[in-house]
Protein backbone atom coordinates (compact mmCIF):
# COMPACT_ATOMS: atom_id res chain seq x y z
CA UNK A 1 0.00 0.00 0.00
CA UNK A 2 1.13 3.28 -0.94
CA UNK A 3 1.49 6.35 1.56
CA UNK A 4 -1.29 8.34 -0.86
CA UNK A 5 -3.26 4.99 -0.90
CA UNK A 6 -2.82 4.93 2.79
CA UNK A 7 -4.69 8.36 3.70
CA UNK A 8 -1.55 10.32 4.96
CA UNK A 9 1.89 11.42 3.79
CA UNK A 10 5.17 11.90 5.47
CA UNK A 11 5.69 15.27 7.17
CA UNK A 12 8.12 16.79 4.78
CA UNK A 13 10.36 17.04 8.45
CA UNK A 14 10.07 13.54 9.35
CA UNK A 15 12.77 11.07 9.80
CA UNK A 16 13.10 8.58 6.58
CA UNK A 17 10.13 6.62 5.95
CA UNK A 18 10.78 3.14 7.83
CA UNK A 19 14.62 3.15 6.61
CA UNK A 20 15.66 1.68 9.31
CA UNK A 21 13.05 -0.76 10.66
CA UNK A 22 14.36 -4.02 11.07
CA UNK A 23 12.63 -7.49 12.47
CA UNK A 24 13.01 -7.53 16.03
CA UNK A 25 12.69 -10.69 18.88
CA UNK A 26 9.17 -11.29 19.29
CA UNK A 27 7.64 -9.96 21.87
CA UNK A 28 3.78 -9.91 23.67
CA UNK A 29 2.59 -6.04 22.59
CA UNK A 30 0.97 -4.34 25.77
CA UNK A 31 0.16 -1.32 24.80
CA UNK A 32 1.46 1.57 22.13
CA UNK A 33 2.49 4.84 21.48
CA UNK A 34 3.99 8.13 20.27
CA UNK A 35 6.72 10.11 21.49
CA UNK A 36 6.74 13.54 20.27
CA UNK A 37 10.30 15.13 19.86
CA UNK A 38 12.10 18.61 18.41
CA UNK A 39 12.93 19.04 14.86
CA UNK A 40 16.11 20.79 14.18
CA UNK A 41 15.40 24.39 13.45
CA UNK A 42 13.62 25.25 10.40
CA UNK A 43 15.49 28.00 8.41
CA UNK A 44 13.05 28.43 6.06
CA UNK A 45 10.82 29.79 9.11
CA UNK A 46 12.17 30.77 11.67
CA UNK A 47 8.64 31.98 13.05
CA UNK A 48 8.11 28.14 13.95
CA UNK A 49 8.59 24.92 15.53
CA UNK A 50 8.82 21.49 14.06
CA UNK A 51 8.39 18.22 15.72
CA UNK A 52 8.95 14.99 14.45
CA UNK A 53 6.41 11.72 16.05
CA UNK A 54 7.39 8.20 16.31
CA UNK A 55 4.82 6.22 16.63
CA UNK A 56 5.81 2.75 19.12
CA UNK A 57 4.39 -0.70 20.12
CA UNK A 58 5.30 -1.27 23.89
CA UNK A 59 6.20 -4.69 24.87
CA UNK A 60 5.78 -7.08 28.03
CA UNK A 61 9.47 -6.59 28.59
CA UNK A 62 9.73 -3.19 28.60
CA UNK A 63 11.32 -2.71 25.24
CA UNK A 64 9.88 -0.05 22.73
CA UNK A 65 9.38 -1.20 19.38
CA UNK A 66 9.16 1.66 16.53
CA UNK A 67 6.08 1.37 14.23
CA UNK A 68 6.44 4.48 12.24
CA UNK A 69 8.88 7.35 12.13
CA UNK A 70 7.71 8.87 9.58
CA UNK A 71 5.54 11.82 10.89
CA UNK A 72 5.58 15.96 12.52
CA UNK A 73 3.57 18.60 12.80
CA UNK A 74 4.69 21.95 12.74
CA UNK A 75 3.48 25.08 14.95
CA UNK A 76 4.26 28.91 14.14
CA UNK A 77 3.58 32.14 16.05
CA UNK A 78 3.17 35.98 14.85
CA UNK A 79 3.05 38.98 16.46
CA UNK A 80 6.90 39.19 16.01
CA UNK A 81 8.28 36.35 17.95
CA UNK A 82 11.32 34.74 17.56
CA UNK A 83 12.59 31.60 18.05
CA UNK A 84 14.59 33.20 20.98
CA UNK A 85 11.21 34.66 23.16
CA UNK A 86 9.28 32.66 25.11
CA UNK A 87 6.98 29.73 23.57
CA UNK A 88 3.64 31.46 22.01
CA UNK A 89 1.10 31.63 24.68
CA UNK A 90 -1.83 29.67 22.99
CA UNK A 91 0.99 26.10 23.24
CA UNK A 92 0.53 23.89 26.30
CA UNK A 93 1.47 20.27 26.92
CA UNK A 94 -2.16 19.41 26.22
CA UNK A 95 -2.24 21.31 22.67
CA UNK A 96 1.44 19.23 21.54
CA UNK A 97 -0.10 15.82 22.48
CA UNK A 98 -3.08 16.87 21.06
CA UNK A 99 -1.45 17.44 18.26
CA UNK A 100 1.05 14.30 18.59
CA UNK A 101 -2.52 12.36 18.03
CA UNK A 102 -3.79 13.75 15.39
CA UNK A 103 -0.30 13.71 13.48
CA UNK A 104 -0.83 9.58 13.58
CA UNK A 105 -4.53 9.43 12.47
CA UNK A 106 -5.40 9.57 8.76
CA UNK A 107 -5.37 12.35 7.01
CA UNK A 108 -8.74 12.11 5.25
CA UNK A 109 -12.51 11.72 6.75
CA UNK A 110 -12.78 8.32 4.55
CA UNK A 111 -11.15 5.90 7.29
CA UNK A 112 -14.15 5.05 9.58
CA UNK A 113 -12.18 3.98 12.97
CA UNK A 114 -10.89 6.51 15.23
CA UNK A 115 -7.17 4.73 14.80
CA UNK A 116 -5.45 2.77 11.84
CA UNK A 117 -5.35 -0.24 13.46
CA UNK A 118 -5.02 -2.64 10.71
CA UNK A 119 -1.89 -0.63 9.33
CA UNK A 120 -0.49 -0.62 13.10
CA UNK A 121 -1.20 -4.26 13.29
CA UNK A 122 1.10 -4.65 9.40
CA UNK A 123 3.63 -2.39 10.46
CA UNK A 124 4.00 -4.24 14.34
CA UNK A 125 4.04 -7.91 11.67
CA UNK A 126 6.73 -6.37 9.65
CA UNK A 127 8.68 -5.88 12.80
CA UNK A 128 8.16 -9.37 13.68
CA UNK A 129 5.70 -9.02 16.40
CA UNK A 130 2.55 -11.51 16.17
CA UNK A 131 -0.87 -9.00 16.71
CA UNK A 132 -3.80 -8.17 14.62
CA UNK A 133 -6.25 -4.77 14.68
CA UNK A 134 -8.56 -6.03 17.03
CA UNK A 135 -5.26 -7.01 19.91
CA UNK A 136 -4.61 -3.22 19.10
CA UNK A 137 -7.51 -1.62 19.39
CA UNK A 138 -8.35 -2.85 23.11
CA UNK A 139 -4.94 -1.90 24.47
CA UNK A 140 -3.84 1.56 25.72
CA UNK A 141 -1.66 4.76 23.77
CA UNK A 142 0.30 6.73 25.66
CA UNK A 143 1.79 10.10 24.33
CA UNK A 144 5.57 10.57 25.51
CA UNK A 145 6.94 13.95 25.04
CA UNK A 146 10.49 14.05 25.31
CA UNK A 147 12.66 16.10 27.58
CA UNK A 148 13.56 18.82 25.09
CA UNK A 149 10.24 19.20 24.21
CA UNK A 150 9.40 19.62 27.75
CA UNK A 151 12.15 21.84 27.96
CA UNK A 152 10.60 23.91 25.17
CA UNK A 153 7.21 24.04 26.62
CA UNK A 154 9.17 25.69 29.89
CA UNK A 155 10.53 28.46 28.68
CA UNK A 156 9.82 31.66 30.25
Amino acid sequence: MSDVDSGWHAHPDAADDHADLRPVNPGRVVGLGAICDIRPERLDDPDAQSFSVTEFAALDDARHVILDNARGFTIGWTSGRTRDDAVPDHVARDSIVQATLNAVLPDDDETPEAHPWAELADLARARGLKVSAEDLRGLPYDVILTDDVLCWLAKP
